[in-house]
């Protein structure tokens, strides 16, 4: 049904089965995909709705479109956050964002970790990647994304709380086992450098779990866990 269909995302409330389409998006649909009137389009509301629809109207600034069909996805990891550290790189941390919302990951926080070079949060240039990665994986979910200037921050949220450590036993293996359904649960992934001992001092009560036997840069230890989480789950 969707495989071959390009996805739109509105932010407006659907009143009488019509949906507002305007901005970036509106301006997508008429001037780069070259939609007309009656055209069918395929919207979603990023709160697991998508809506095979029909341009009504265009206009100037925006387009309305009414629906024919609505489907509704499941978000199955709601209570998972990746806990996502700022990488040396940056293109490295948008690319597994990108992916990681490809795969179905749809909480996120990025954070700032002792050895972290680049600080500071860029929120709205995340928030676009993570709504281009939505709309081209024609995933109904957008995801949710904050920052937290250390991991103490993140500690502080009420949940579990699974810390990526190469220099432990457990593996994530073992794990999956168990019904990430009873609580929110915070997937804290290391940053270049590994933690500090203070860090790690913060996550004793914690679990404390390793991906694999090998060391894996960041980026690809966080595309790892979200394809084991959401292949396994």
């Amino acid at each position: 049904f969707l495989s071959d269909v390009e996805l739109f995302y509105t932010s407006h409330s659907i009143i009488d089965d019509v949906i507002l389409i305007d901005g970036e998006e509106a301006h997508h649909i008429t001037h780069v995909m070259r939609h007309f009137k009656d055209d069918t389009i395929h919207i979603t509301d990023g709160s697991g709705s998508i809506y095979k629809s029909v341009i009504s109207e265009i206009g100037k600034r925006n387009v309305l479109a009414k629906v024919i069909e609505k489907i509704q996805y499941e978000n199955k990891f709601s209570n998972i956050t990746f806990c996502i550290p700022r990488l040396r790189n940056t293109d490295r941390l948008e690319f597994a964002l990108e992916k990681c919302v490809e795969l179905g990951i749809t909480n996120f926080i990025v954070f700032d970790s002792t050895r972290t070079v680049a600080k500071g949060e860029k929120i709205e240039r995340w928030q676009k990647i993570i709504l281009s990665a939505m709309k081209q994986s024609l995933r109904a979910w957008l995801p949710k994304i904050s920052y937290a200037k250390n991991i103490a921050e993140i500690f502080k949220q009420d949940g579990t709380k699974i810390l990526f450590d190469q220099n432990t036993s457990q593996t994530f293996q073992s794990i999956l086992n168990s019904q990430f359904s009873i609580s929110n649960y915070f997937f804290i992934f290391g940053p270049e450098g590994g933690f500090t001992e203070e860090e790690l001092r913060m996550a004793n009560c914690e679990l404390r779990i390793k991906l694999t036997d090998n060391r894996l840069r960041s980026e690809t230890a966080i595309i790892t866990a979200a394809s084991i989480l959401t292949t396994t789950l």
